[in-house]
């Protein structure tokens, strides 16, 4: 079985933070894989104004993991019912590719939510859990449920928010971005009020 971690997001851009949390996650965490499964509308949050297309997210992510060979870009949940709920797709994926053993990516902040998400008992039952530290939600390694681990990943100090508000104000925001999707944005005029 191919080993492999579905990292859902709306990734409104994708950046470098992404980018190096799944290379570490495939280096040092059993990973063949990590897909990032672009979403088209968290059901948690509002839809935003400053939510890209979801298509032209897609397109990000794709440029961004151009040389990155155990990375890919999923538009799966493009073809599911809205909104997604993370139960949904696992199972859709499960049913699809068979050859495959899916964990699930979630940060430390959805973590402490996770048990508000829809059937989180029967993604546990079926998956296990790779949650990844955020800064301000500190998880406790032993009051994980079996089959949760806490990652020990480095902290990747970049957030799409930064990004779209410095894009916003007219500011570098190459920091964060790989080059491609950085010119792409500029050459399109993405975030720009």
């Amino acid at each position: 079985m191919t080993e492999t971690g579905i990292y859902g997001g709306s990734f409104n851009p994708i950046h470098r933070g992404h980018v190096n949390l799944g290379e570490y996650l495939c280096r040092h965490e059993g990973l063949d894989e990590v897909w990032f499964m672009v979403s088209p509308q968290n059901p948690f949050k509002q839809a935003s104004p400053d939510l890209l297309d979801e298509n032209a997210r897609l397109a990000l992510a794709r440029l961004a993991v151009r040389q990155h060979p155990r990375l890919k870009v999923s538009d799966f949940e493009f073809h599911l019912p809205r909104p997604s709920y993370t139960v949904d797709t696992l199972s859709a994926l499960r049913r699809n590719f068979p050859d495959r053993q899916f964990t699930l990516i979630v940060g430390a902040d959805n973590w402490q939510a996770f048990g508000r998400w829809r059937r989180a008992d029967e993604i546990l039952a079926h998956h296990a859990v790779l949650v990844y530290p955020r800064t301000g939600y500190p998880v406790d390694r032993t009051s994980l449920p079996t089959g949760v681990k806490l990652a020990d990943a480095p902290l990747f100090p970049v957030s799409s928010t930064e990004i779209r508000r410095a894009i916003a104000q007219g500011r570098d925001a190459s920091f964060g971005l790989d080059d491609a999707v950085w010119a792409e944005i500029r050459a399109r005029g993405y975030y720009k009020p």
